[in-house]
């Protein structure tokens, strides 16, 4: 860079008399002065070159421009631009987690604003950030920006200093090729990498072996947050494809990030534990539970009350320890616990409120009623609660409005809830056999539709009856749920999670997702349908970040961190993605999906008897399941085991059978034979089977996009992200 300008101190052009020079580039000089017309201080960039037209295209892309974060234009000249001085220093790393997210976010909104101009930056690196003595960040610098077009003269851009702009050139930008709104995501992402580490995601001692680490060479793992490393790693994909489509897209994930990490640890907190059955009998333990879980939902209702889910709580069940144990494993500050005693249509409640800290009662009270009267003693528990801990109810509207259903439904309600759990094709049996009496005895009651509809989509994930046979089944129950409670959120979920799995209407998905988590509280199974339609989408960071929230809530469920190794896994984790699923096998051994992921992952991590090991164990927990069955015959066959792999493999049947293809394409997928299981996928998609969509996102989908006939494929789930 030049230490002088062409320009001296005391020199004027027009109105603008210099101050002091500031910096040079390849297209021009900057320079700070002042006006003398409006008595303020500005910054003056100065054509030195000999292309007036691209120093005219700056000016009109800037002046498109008004954002808190674009350096914004005052004036422009004959050859000079009159510009916002900025009082800062260039962008530079590292800085702190927290830093890097509120810079990273408000870089996102600035370049999300340009593209919605139809207006991209083309040349963003951290020399053309500016971070102000206030903490925040400016863009600078349009002075290759250009609205959309095909033009693929795109490497013109700072003679001089073309090693330091080629490290944050997109790949198809450094090949002189077309770009859109996407390149800029690119060097985003190469932006906030060293902004994050300190050091550039791609270097060399000369301009072609940069370019040729960013055509080639993947970066360093970065080392922060898993969530901001995948953020980044997504900006930084090569393939067009696999990057954010928009900036949108990149602020709406580093925002979900921050929401994670600035949620307070600090918030009034409580775990509900099972109340214990006292009834003479002890034959009353479906009433007990239930009345905990209608406990723990009327909770949630109160405005900044963390309460840890139903999964987490009934963990403890039956075990003897300390309460502050038992506070300190699931992040909570008082504990609420009690019994029932329910003798024909007489209830008795007791219940306490206890500081986990010292093990203190802070409140205790006993309930002697009719049975008719439990809902009403469910919410003067949450009252007395919410009283103790100081809270504000939620203007008492949720305990005012809410249904409430006959005793004898509700009865129902209660032993199919504490059938679901067990996960085997005769709790479903029994579920739906409680569910259906319980909307038999109490039509107006929404509930139970919805936990209908829920055990009919297990039947079809679980390969037990067609989808196609059951999933409109599932709708229809989850649309009554709503004719009956237009609010409910976790029937707006299922129909979001149908409208994908069955119709790949993604526009219709979004629509009932964003009705399902317009309000809180959001409960961790809506969590877990919105983290599945995400990373079915691709958005992968976003996905995650759902599902943390989920196990957050309720940290001893393993469904969640199950799912979340899923979408580590798609988005090349391995060996986070391992450690979740070890978690969720830790917490709960009888889930046979838990046990195909992690074959999955360790055959990607080359630990093939790792793998075989986990694929026994699912085929042994659900033998009925095509897809076990074909990952373990797939992982046989690599491994040599050719006579059991075949037998495995002709136990799934021709394709007439529901769930077969989908067997078979895991089989040859595993084989690496990609041909062979893109033919058999078609069969799966016409199917209409759920788990198509979900291995795709695994391995086995990365094997089936390298077959010839995956573009057609992907057009027939409507998955433009894919092709």
């Amino acid at each position: 860079m030049s230490k002088t300008g062409t320009l001296t101190p005391g020199q004027t052009l027009g109105r603008y008399e210099i101050s002091a020079f500031l910096a040079a580039g390849g297209m021009g000089e900057v320079y700070k002065a002042f006006d003398t017309r409006l008595n303020r201080v500005v910054a003056i960039k100065r054509l030195t070159g000999p292309r007036s037209d691209r120093f005219q295209e700056e000016a009109h892309a800037i002046a498109a421009l008004n954002h808190p974060h674009i350096c914004q234009i005052y004036d422009v000249g004959g050859d000079y631009l009159v510009l916002e001085y900025i009082d800062g220093q260039q962008l530079q790393g590292p800085v702190s987690v927290d830093s890097a997210l509120r810079l990273a976010t408000q870089i996102a909104s600035a370049l999300e604003a340009a593209h919605s101009l139809g207006i991209f930056h083309r040349d963003l690196k951290p020399a053309n950030v500016l971070v102000t003595t206030s903490g925040d960040a400016k863009l600078l610098d349009f002075g290759i920006a250009k609205r959309f077009s095909t033009d693929v003269d795109v490497t013109r851009t700072v003679e001089g200093t073309i090693l330091g702009t080629a490290a944050y050139m997109s790949p198809e930008q450094a090949e002189g090729r077309a770009v859109d709104a996407r390149s800029d995501i690119f060097s985003f992402g190469a932006v906030i990498y060293e902004l994050i580490s300190g050091r550039r995601a791609f270097d060399g001692a000369t301009t072609s072996q940069v370019i040729s680490a960013v055509l080639r060479d993947e970066p360093p793992t970065l080392q922060t947050s898993s969530e901001i490393s995948r953020i980044v790693s997504r900006c930084l994909a090569k393939p067009l494809s696999q990057r954010y489509q928009s900036m949108s897209d990149v602020r709406t994930a580093l925002e979900e990030v921050t929401k994670l990490r600035t949620r307070p640890d600090t918030q009034p907190s409580v775990a509900v534990l099972p109340f214990a059955d006292m009834s003479a009998g002890k034959d009353h333990e479906w009433f007990s539970d239930g009345l905990t879980e209608e406990i723990i939902n009327a909770l949630t209702h109160i405005p900044h009350l963390k309460v840890i889910a139903r999964t987490s709580a009934f963990a403890f069940k039956g075990r003897n320890e300390d309460v502050r144990t038992i506070a300190e494993t699931l992040g909570v500050a008082h504990v609420l616990e009690g019994s029932v005693r329910k003798a024909g249509r007489q209830v008795r409640i007791t219940a306490q409120l206890i500081r986990a800290t010292d093990g203190s009662h802070l409140w205790s009270e006993r309930y002697d009623r009719e049975l008719a009267d439990v809902f009403a003693m469910q919410d003067e528990v949450a009252r007395s609660v919410s009283k103790v801990l100081q809270l504000t109810l939620a203007g008492d509207r949720f305990f005012s409005s809410r249904y409430t259903p006959k005793v004898d439904a509700y009865e129902a309600l209660l032993r199919a809830r504490h059938q679901m759990f067990q996960i085997t094709p005769e709790s479903l049996a029994r579920v739906q056999t409680y569910v259906e009496q319980a909307i038999a005895l109490d039509p107006g009651y929404a509930l139970p539709h919805v936990v209908k509809g829920g055990t009919l989509y297990a039947r079809a994930l679980m390969g037990l009856r067609p989808a196609r046979e059951v999933i409109p089944m599932a709708r229809m129950e989850a649309l009554k749920a709503l004719e009956l409670d237009p609010t409910l959120p976790e029937a707006n979920a299922m129909l979001g999670g149908i409208a994908a799995l069955l119709d790949y209407d993604w526009k219709e998905t979004k629509r009932r997702f964003d009705l399902a988590v317009a309000r809180e509280p959001i409960s961790p199974m809506v969590r877990y349908w919105y983290g599945l339609f995400l990373g079915m989408m691709g958005e992968t960071a976003l996905a995650a970040t759902q599902l943390r929230l989920a196990k957050r809530e309720d940290p001893l469920s393993a469904i969640f961190p199950g799912v979340l190794a899923n979408i580590l896994a798609a988005s090349g984790q391995n060996d986070e993605a391992a450690a979740q699923y070890a978690e969720a096998r830790e917490l709960d051994p009888r889930l046979f999906p838990i046990y195909e992921g992690l074959a999955l992952v360790d055959n990607v991590r080359g630990r093939l008897q790792e793998a075989i090991v986990s694929a026994e164990q699912a085929h042994t927990l659900a033998p009925w399941n095509p897809s076990s069955t074909g990952i373990l015959a797939g992982l046989l066959q690599r491994s040599g085991e050719r006579t059991r792999a075949e037998e495995l493999r002709m136990s799934l049947g021709d394709s007439s059978r529901y769930g077969t293809p989908m067997g078979h394409a895991i089989f040859h997928a595993l084989c690496d034979e990609p041909d062979e299981a893109a033919a058999w996928l078609e069969k799966a998609i016409e199917q209409r089977d759920p788990r198509v969509l979900v291995f795709t996102a695994l391995a086995t989908g990365k094997v089936w996009r390298t077959a010839a006939r995956w573009p057609e494929l992907a057009r027939m789930m409507k998955l433009p992200h894919m092709v």
